[in-house]
């Protein structure tokens, strides 16, 4: 049996086993504007939340071995998976390493690999290996760190995209004390990005806007409220994402230039609009 356990829309805890989904816990989050303008998801609750998986394990295979696993179509504008995405095709990072459902911890250099693996999902917890994924994801250039048990590692990653010989790396990480980890790697030839995703509710420490270069706001309130004066730049004013070094604000101008209708502008930061995610924890 395999089982996958990811938080989605929300904050909620989804449990599936076998492309079944077997468990929702509720929701802290209650209403997400993503959802709402890609969904149409008004209030966020169990059963849209099992419905949403529902569909996503039909429409790309998540969580079984049909998932499709490249993509070159952006889902929003500027996700982290999208900034990622442009970040390797214009080549100021070699590498990411990232997570995966089927699979765990992953490093690639093939831009549509991180989208593909990256756009559609949430924070995953925990994730079983699919052969028939893996297969497909190391066709297409990927590199799956634990084959055997699909372990999430993100500092054993970026150690395994030294390994490989990338020089500049970036990694997606969900907590403080992965992001001080993964920079400790760095050295006089190695630099790490470390972005931090899938943040709502963490807690606040000053060492935020020390060792994340990027990071989304999601559902945070104290990442919209404590990191004033310590943005460098800023995309998107629903669920913003901020720069917090002059890397990061390298990778950030580097999306924007795949979009068009961008307007560039100084201001106070953070900007953001009344549309937000509710509540905001």
């Amino acid at each position: 049996m395999d089982r996958h356990v990811m938080e989605a829309l929300g904050k909620a805890r989804v449990v599936v086993e076998n492309g079944k989904v077997v468990e929702v816990t509720e929701p802290k989050i209650k209403y997400c504007p993503l959802f709402d303008k890609h969904r149409g998801i008004k209030e966020v609750t169990k059963e849209s939340i099992k419905e949403n998986i529902e569909f996503r394990i039909k429409d790309f295979g998540l969580f079984t071995k049909n998932r499709i696993v490249e993509e070159k179509r952006y889902i929003v504008p500027f996700g982290a998976s999208e900034i990622l995405m442009s970040a390797l095709k214009r080549k100021v990072i070699d590498a990411a390493v990232i997570v995966a459902d089927c699979a765990g911890t992953v490093v690639t250099s093939n831009p549509y690999l991180v989208q593909g693996l990256c756009g559609r999902i949430s924070g995953i917890i925990e994730t079983s290996p699919i052969l028939e994924v893996i297969e497909r994801i190391e066709r297409v250039g990927g590199v799956v760190l634990n084959k055997k048990t699909a372990e999430i590692n993100q500092f054993d990653g970026v150690k395994k995209a030294i390994e490989l010989g990338y020089k500049r790396i970036a990694v997606t990480v969900t907590n403080l004390e992965d992001a001080k980890r993964c920079k400790s790697l760095e050295d006089d030839e190695i630099k790490i990005l470390t972005f931090g995703v899938h943040t709502t509710g963490i807690e606040w420490s000053d060492d935020i806007a020390k060792y994340f270069d990027l990071i989304t706001a999601c559902a945070s309130k104290v990442l919209r409220e404590k990191l004033k004066s310590k943005i460098k730049a800023q995309i998107g004013k629903t669920i913003p994402i901020f720069a917090l070094s002059n890397f990061g604000k390298e990778v950030l101008l580097e999306r924007a230039k795949d979009l068009d209708n961008v307007l560039i502008t100084i201001d106070n930061l953070p900007v953001l609009n009344d549309n937000q995610p509710k509540p905001l924890i």
